[in-house]
């Protein structure tokens, strides 16, 4: 991987391992210089392929795809499948056979629910439900790098133990970021999209969507950062009145409406907001007692995000 220095991974390499494991730019870097021969390659795995599409390696990949020989076996890894991804797939396999995991709701450990707030007052329901006795560490996710960095620096001005991890740091600042967040150095941290997926720590309480993700599918990834291990999650999304159409392909894709809740001091904020239709409870009452921040009935989601796997 990139953002450390070559020499470690050039005198591992030249131990002549049978399996390596690689980041699309660091690999092709190696290769370029002669220290990676893939010609003997068999088998190859691309793991989070749309993923790698939305981070730009795509033109990486192909170079790397140039470079190995063409009898192998491929393995393609995808939580979504776009039709980029479904057009490499198509080029790289022969009959390929299928696995897909068809359950996209949310885990039945995790209390998840939409907020409605104007633009504006985003950071000051941020910090309603941060600033909660049960709020013991939190991933805020956004949009846009920029505003992961600068949500971050505003929330240590308010004397938050935050940080912020996005696509512009090197591997070993993301690292340190995510070390700290582990060890509970950092109470809260700020995140997009990009780097969701790779975010594995256990006893996270809150995931708090301060934009909503780009795609229906990002749902259930970004809020499947809490409730792990059969533990009890929350997780609040903060919708606008730009938000309809996300808010409608999302439930559509859950096959459920999400629970719309209130927080006090934040009701005039339905006005021109998106309204979704409360979600009927389950068999069993609804979600977490401790869900105190937001108002209201609570309701649990089930689980999951959609795994796709072809193979050769």
């Amino acid at each position: 991987y990139g953002g450390v220095p070559m020499r470690k991974q050039v005198n591992a390499l030249h131990m002549r391992p049978e399996i390596v494991v690689g980041c699309p730019g660091r690999v092709l870097d190696l290769v370029e210089q002669g220290v990676l021969d893939l010609s003997m390659i068999e088998t190859l795995v691309l793991d989070e392929a749309d993923h790698m599409f939305d981070m730009g390696f795509m033109l990486d990949i192909r170079k790397i795809l140039r470079a190995l020989p063409k009898q192998r076996q491929n393995l393609l890894f995808s939580a979504t499948m776009p039709k980029e991804i479904r057009k490499l797939a198509n080029e790289l396999m022969r009959n390929p056979q299928v696995v897909e995991l068809i359950d996209t709701a949310p885990a039945a450990t995790i209390d998840h629910a939409l907020v409605l707030v104007a633009e504006q007052r985003k950071r000051d329901l941020l910090q309603h439900v941060l600033t909660k006795d049960n709020c013991d560490s939190a991933i805020v996710f956004t949009r846009t790098k920029h505003r992961a960095r600068r949500l971050a620096d505003q929330l240590r001005k308010a004397g938050h133990r935050a940080v912020g991890i996005q696509g512009n740091l090197s591997q070993a600042q993301r690292d340190r970021a995510m070390s700290g967040f582990r060890s509970r150095r950092f109470d809260i941290l700020v995140a997009t999209d990009i780097v969701a997926r790779g975010i594995d720590v256990s006893g996270v309480s809150h995931v708090i969507n301060f934009d909503v993700p780009n795609t229906p599918e990002a749902y259930t990834h970004r809020i499947g950062r809490t409730g792990r291990a059969e533990r009890e999650g929350i997780a609040c999304t903060f919708v606008t009145g730009q938000d309809h159409s996300w808010l409608r392909a999302t439930e559509r894709m859950i096959g459920s409406p999400i629970q719309l809740r209130q927080v006090e001091g934040f009701e005039t904020e339905q006005e021109g907001a998106v309204a979704s239709k409360p979600a009927p409870r389950r068999h069993g009452g609804g979600g977490p007692r401790s869900h105190r921040p937001l108002q209201g009935s609570g309701q649990a989601g089930r689980s999951g995000g959609r795994r796709r796997r072809r193979t050769r």
